[in-house]
């Protein structure tokens, strides 16, 4: 059985409390539930990873690639969180591990402030989801079985 990444990048683990009218009322931990579910619905099994640290999600990255380098992962779903608006190092660790990635927000980041427009992940992921809630993490998940 193939495993599904999800990589969430700092200020996540704030969920349910920070800015919920743009983020939503559910924590991580819901999150993750959600994730599970998905994944048992398509086979997979899922690691759920949180960190406010560029340089571990760079690591997981890494270790994503390897895995799927070894026929071992279905792809990561990311939501580098601000790591997206100025991450050059996530973009190359994507872009050098060879993991297929999914970049997730939860919110429509076109329609917030200008600053959220640009992403360096996008040019090195395999698709971008924006502005489905926590809803888009199963949206992501079950797209990483048809790649």
């Amino acid at each position: 059985m193939n495993t599904a990444y999800v990589f969430n990048g700092p200020n996540l683990n704030l969920l349910g409390t920070r800015e919920p009218q743009v983020y939503g009322a559910q924590t991580l931990a819901d999150v993750e539930a959600l994730c599970r579910t998905a994944c048992a619905e398509h086979g997979l099994t899922l690691d759920f990873r949180q960190t406010n640290h560029e340089g571990e999600l760079v690591s997981w990255v890494h270790e994503a690639g390897r895995a799927q380098a070894e026929g071992r992962s279905a792809g990561v779903v990311l939501n580098a969180g601000a790591y997206t608006h100025t991450s050059i190092a996530l973009h190359d660790a994507i872009k050098g591990s060879g993991a297929l990635v999914i970049e997730l927000h939860i919110s429509n980041v076109h329609a917030r402030e200008s600053f959220r427009h640009h992403s360096y992940i996008s040019p090195v992921a395999r698709a971008v989801m924006a502005g489905f809630g926590v809803r888009g993490y199963a949206i992501a998940l079950a797209a990483l079985t048809g790649f």
